[in-house]
């Protein structure tokens, strides 16, 4: 298994995230280091160019942490866009960084909290807003 697949990222991702990331210190969340590196190697495409089976920002997806052999199926987020519903996840947790940009079928290992790694593979991208026309959400 490549344990750094292609990522692909819309334009609108890309700055979005850039802001969030120079806005926070540098020890603001574990695994600040390791999206930035992510975002410095994604392809990064206009909004309308996203495959559409990519995960993008605000995308529903299903997920399985191969470590726990659980699935999971949760929005990924800005935190600003977090709640106690329980369904979504931040873009700025471990296991939302690593969901960013992959594709249906990619899997990759993740700095776990507390050391150690996760090993993460995406299932289906079942929402996508590209993939519905929402380009600039």
């Amino acid at each position: 298994m490549d344990p750094t697949p292609k990522i692909t990222v819309s334009s609108l991702d890309s700055e979005r995230l850039e802001k969030l990331l120079d806005s926070l210190p540098g020890n603001a969340f574990p695994g600040k280091a390791e999206l930035e590196a992510e975002l410095a190697r994604a392809s990064v495409v206009d909004p309308k160019d996203v495959p559409s089976t990519v995960v993008s920002m605000n995308s529903r997806v299903r997920f399985r942490v191969e470590s726990s052999e659980e699935d999971f199926n949760l929005t990924l987020v800005y935190p600003k866009d977090m709640d106690s519903s329980g369904d979504k996840i931040s873009i700025l947790a471990p296991v939302g960084s690593a969901l960013l940009g992959l594709s249906e079928g990619d899997q990759i290992e993740w700095p776990a909290p507390g050391g150690g790694f996760l090993r993460v593979r995406i299932e289906e991208v079942v929402y996508q807003p590209e993939r519905a026309g929402e380009y600039h959400r």
